[in-house]
C-alpha cells in the first residue's frame, strides 16, 4: 500500500498562485507516472496534469496550459503542482494519484491510477 498525502491548498484571490505538494510513503512512486486531478461539486473528476516517471515529459489539460506546472523529485518521493494565474473556475479539490504505467498514454483516465491521495481544497475568489 502506498499512501499519498497532498498539501498546499487554500484560499487565494484570482490571479494568485499556489503550490501543491504530494508526498508518498509506504512505497515508491519512482517507477510510475503521476497525475494531478481535480473535482468541483457537480462536475466530473478531470486530469489537469501528469508527468512521466522520469520527469522527462508532461501532460496538461487545455484549460491549464501555460498556468500550471507539474514537477517531481523521485529521490524525495514527491510531486508538485505549481498553479499560477489562478481563476475562480480552478476552484476544486485537487488529488494526487499514482499511475500503474510509466508513460502518459492513459494519463487522462482515472482508471490508469492505482493509488490516490485524500485531496486538498483549492478555492479561488473573484
Amino acid at each position: 500500500q502506498v499512501h499519498l498525502a497532498e498539501s498546499g491548498g487554500g484560499l487565494v484571490q484570482a490571479g494568485g498562485s499556489l503550490r501543491l505538494s504530494c508526498v508518498a510513503s509506504g512505497g515508491t512512486i519512482s517507477d510510475n507516472a503521476m497525475g494531478w486531478f481535480r473535482q468541483a461539486p457537480g462536475r466530473e473528476r478531470e486530469c489537469v496534469a501528469a508527468i512521466h516517471w522520469t520527469g522527462g515529459s508532461t501532460y496538461y489539460a487545455d484549460g491549464v496550459k501555460g498556468r500550471f506546472t507539474i514537477s517531481r523529485d523521485n529521490a524525495k518521493n514527491t510531486v508538485w503542482l505549481q498553479m499560477d494565474s489562478l481563476r475562480p473556475e480552478d476552484t476544486a479539490v485537487y488529488y494526487c494519484a499514482r499511475s500503474r504505467d510509466r508513460g502518459l498514454y492513459s494519463a487522462e483516465s482515472q482508471s490508469a491510477y492505482d493509488y490516490w491521495g485524500q485531496g486538498t481544497q483549492v478555492t479561488v475568489s473573484s
